[in-house]
């Protein structure tokens, strides 16, 4: 069927539009499909890493029930070079650096507890970390070492904790009057949440007299 003239002016305008927007709308369209496929590439990549770090972190829990020294430092080992970003990384540097600690090795479980520190992608395995760290710094006798660590503000979750330890390292210090201080921050920030912990935090105060 012939175009009647109206339709064929807007034919010619059509053309005209497309030959002179066309080529960016075929730009757009190109980098819109490119982001997409690379989002979704970057899931897949993501999602893979984390199922070679998760069988890892399994090997690692494996080798410490087992207490199988070389096969933990092998999966952690691992862990924290090839998979750094994830969760398991940090889980698995965590769990490595108590088994270390247990077994006196105090030099290892330092560098792992570091490493969550300096590393981790989650603010939580952080504070935990220099948690722990300020642990082995108080069995070491590095007392101001591990004071000044427990100056970071960590996340509410683990104000009671950090402070009932800067209470342990005052009494190491013999500074009772500061550490009474300490274990009664640490039962205001505990607010009734884990009463064993209080309860310890309570028989420390009561040593001291407070």
């Amino acid at each position: 069927m012939a175009l009647d003239l109206e339709e064929q002016e807007q034919v010619e305008e059509l053309k005209a539009w497309w030959k002179q927007h066309g080529s960016l709308i075929t730009a757009v369209v190109v980098a819109a499909a490119l982001a997409f496929a690379g989002w979704q590439g970057w899931r897949w990549y993501q999602a893979n890493q984390a199922a070679h770090a998760s069988m890892l972190y399994e090997t690692l829990s494996k080798a410490v029930q087992a207490n199988d020294a070389k096969a933990l430092r092998d999966a952690s080992g691992t862990l924290v070079e090839s998979y750094p970003r994830t969760l398991y990384a940090s889980m698995g540097a965590l769990v490595a650096a108590r088994y270390h600690f247990d077994h006196n090795d105090l030099k290892t479980a330092r560098a792992q507890l570091q490493w969550v520190m300096e590393r981790s992608p989650s603010q939580d395995f952080r504070d935990l970390a220099r948690l722990r760290l300020a642990t082995v710094l108080l069995d070491e006798t590095a007392y101001d070492e591990a004071l000044k660590m427990l100056d970071a503000k960590p996340a509410p979750a683990y104000e009671a904790q950090y402070a009932a330890l800067q209470g342990d390292l005052l009494v190491a210090k013999n500074q009772a009057a500061e550490a009474k201080a300490a274990y009664k921050l640490a039962l205001e920030k505990a607010d009734g949440r884990d009463g064993a912990f209080q309860e310890s935090v309570r028989m420390r105060l009561e040593a001291l007299g407070g």
